[in-house]
């Protein structure tokens, strides 16, 4: 389970380091190769290998290429897509255009999402967190049933 959060800072060859404490969580079966792509909002998900299979064959291999919505959010989904692996310095390279995606600069805030991890621009999480009026225990209550 990957867990916390971590601001780090994108090298000019737009690498990122993966946090020690989040690697260890990286399961063998990844063999250190990670699938990279556009979240719903603007940041970047990054799948360990294992669980981007698992996502594949649990979810995507389900939808019908012939419904329009689904075809429409496959290609939407997939088109930027893109698999890396760990470099010697346990770092991944981030597309370009993932980076304009999730308008990043200099800085990255990684976060930890129990199966895969989120990369953000620092600034616009802060925003993504002010937008929802909605406070965090209504949210819990209805996420979580309580």
């Amino acid at each position: 389970m990957f867990l916390g959060s971590f601001k780090y800072s994108i090298d000019s060859k737009s690498r990122i380091s993966i946090p020690a404490r989040m690697r260890k969580f990286v399961n063998p079966e990844a063999n250190d190769t990670f699938v990279l792509t556009r979240g719903t909002v603007e940041c970047i998900i990054i799948y360990p290998m294992d669980h981007w299979k698992a996502l594949v064959s649990s979810k995507l291999d389900k939808l019908n290429p012939f419904d329009p919505k689904d075809a429409k959010f496959l290609r939407m989904f997939l088109h930027e897509a893109s698999e890396d692996k760990f470099d010697t310095q346990s770092r991944l390279t981030i597309p370009k255009n993932l980076i304009s995606f999730a308008g990043i600069d200099k800085e990255v805030l990684i976060i930890g999402v129990n199966q895969f991890i989120e990369v953000w621009n620092p600034e616009k999480y802060e925003a993504y967190l002010k937008s929802n009026d909605e406070p965090y225990i209504e949210i819990a209550k209805e996420v979580m049933n309580i």
